[in-house]
């Protein structure tokens, strides 16, 4: 980089703060418990890897189980004796308000670190990921006030009403591929409803949420104990779903962890439990897409943006019969002009997959498909181009001829592999939508009014776009049916998985 850190890098994106982050990362991160940045009980240390070239970042603490208990007792402390049940309504929206401008201050640095962790373009972790992170903590400080009980039309003298109670100690594990933004999508529900929480990130993702504490910690926000960070391995994150003191789990990521953490909870004390899970999401272009070239455009950038490590992305296409041709020829070229590369040069298209492991995951997918017999039309290897040949970057990837029951149309990939199967009827096509366990969300491009709320209706999946695949709004809940989970994320949805409802009754 030429610029200098002061200077806008494009597009009113600040320039990533590089320099500094490699001075940040030059200690081991440790745990925040009860408002103590402290080492694990273990000398296991955990090296985070930059996925653009292999090389060691930083390294983290790797927590053990004394730790978690250690932080929901933190956790416990702070919500049955600490200060925070009495913080009023309107000072609890203050202090989401004060974290919303804090994560704009620190928006370059938070995503510098998200993409040195994680691989994706630091324009996708400054525009989409930091952003998102401040206006949901802005979005739920207007809900402090505004979600409560009611009162209930009871028979006979009585007055009946109901409270809606914070549910206590939240235990909220987090993913890989959108670490600051699934961790507030969790943060700023529990703390708007009075809730304390044990958070653990990706071992792999990690930096993003240390920082965010950091700077929440700093500027003395909130009582100590009221947030606590689990540094790790995914092993531990049982140790906080098992715990009899924690009372609410809020998982996103497998759908073999989720079911995992389900058997958890009854283990234990039954605690409540909601899951953003895996999807396998159709996208129906119709022949009568009111704007084809834009349908197809949409079914591109919706998948491949953050390098198709997105749960809800639309990875199985179908496409009528008359219109298949130009839609797979159209596809091929969108794939073939991408550019992969340093999340960090504005010329890139697409940053590397986040770890080894998962690289060489969604590569044997690939060897499946074409063991399968589905057309291989772009991508299909890594690109080792350039400064490109040790980091764990895979070309966009697109089979067409596919059929809905082979591995790559029936199992998630979580990577940039599109799945490319024609149709003829509309009664065909919603059978072949449906055939799959997971049921997050699905998208239709059509003309016909009727037709778009007739196929919408029968489409098994917790969110459907009709005309424009992959619109998301704090205000519209998010999350699937079937295997794709339990509960929803973001308005007030997430708000009910926050509290528990208590009915009173009064005898006149």
């Amino acid at each position: 980089m030429t610029k200098t850190e002061e200077t806008i890098y494009f597009d009113g994106i600040h320039q990533p703060k590089l320099a500094w982050a490699k001075e940040w990362l030059k200690e081991t991160k440790k745990l925040y418990i009860d408002g103590q940045w402290v080492n694990s009980s273990s000398e296991e240390i955990i090296e985070s890897i930059n996925p653009a070239n292999g090389q060691v970042t930083g390294s983290i603490h790797s927590a053990t189980e004394a730790d978690v208990n250690k932080a929901v007792q933190a956790a416990r402390d702070a919500f049955d004796q600490g200060p925070w049940q009495d913080v009023t309504r309107k000072e609890r929206a203050k202090k989401l308000r004060q974290i919303s401008a804090l994560i704009i201050e620190h928006q370059a640095e938070l995503a510098t670190l998200e993409s040195l962790d994680n691989g994706k373009l630091y324009k996708e972790s400054y525009q989409d990921d930091v952003q998102e992170a401040a206006d949901l903590f802005e979005y739920y400080a207007g809900w402090t006030d505004k979600y409560y009980g009611e009162n209930n039309p009871v028979e006979g003298d009585f007055l009946s009403y109901t409270t809606r109670d914070p549910i206590g100690v939240c235990g909220q594990i987090v993913p890989f591929n959108f670490p600051i933004c699934m961790a507030v999508w969790k943060l700023a529900p529990a703390l708007a409803m009075a809730n304390t929480v044990v958070l653990k990130p990706s071992s792999t993702t990690s930096y993003s949420a240390i920082r965010l504490f950091e700077i929440i910690d700093e500027a003395g926000i909130l009582p100590p104990g009221v947030l606590n960070l689990i540094l790790g391995k995914g092993s531990i994150g049982s140790f906080i779903s098992r715990h009899m003191d924690v009372d609410k789990i809020s998982f996103t990521g497998s759908t073999g962890v989720g079911k995992k953490l389900v058997h958890d909870s009854a283990d234990s004390n039954l605690k409540t439990v909601t899951l953003e899970l895996g999807g396998k999401s159709p996208n129906i272009i119709f022949s009568d897409a009111p704007d084809l070239d834009a349908a197809i455009e949409r079914s591109f950038f919706g998948l491949f943006t953050h390098k198709g490590e997105k749960c809800s992305a639309p990875t199985r296409l179908f496409a009528q019969r008359d219109i298949y041709n130009r839609v797979v020829e159209k596809l091929v070229e969108f794939a073939n002009s991408y550019k992969c590369g340093d999340p960090f040069d504005p010329e890139s298209n697409q940053g590397p997959q986040v770890s080894k492991a998962h690289m060489e995951s969604i590569l044997s997918y690939i060897e499946a498909g074409k063991n399968e017999g589905a057309r291989l039309v772009a991508g299909g290897d890594r690109d080792v181009t350039g400064e490109n040949a040790n980091g764990y970057f895979i070309r966009p990837t697109i089979f067409a001829d596919v059929m809905n029951k082979m591995t790559i149309a029936q199992e998630e990939i979580f990577g940039p592999v599109l799945c490319i199967i024609p149709f003829d009827t509309e009664e065909e096509v919603i059978a072949m939508a449906n055939d799959s366990i997971y049921g997050l969300a699905a998208g239709l491009w059509t003309k016909d009014i009727s037709r778009a709320n007739r196929v919408a209706r029968k489409l098994e999946a917790g969110m459907v776009f009709i005309n424009k695949y992959g619109c998301y709004d704090f205000a519209s809940p998010f999350g699937g049916w079937k295997q794709s989970g339990w509960g929803k994320e973001y308005a007030v949805h997430s708000l009910q998985s926050y509290t528990k409802t208590k009915a009173i009754w009064v005898a006149y």
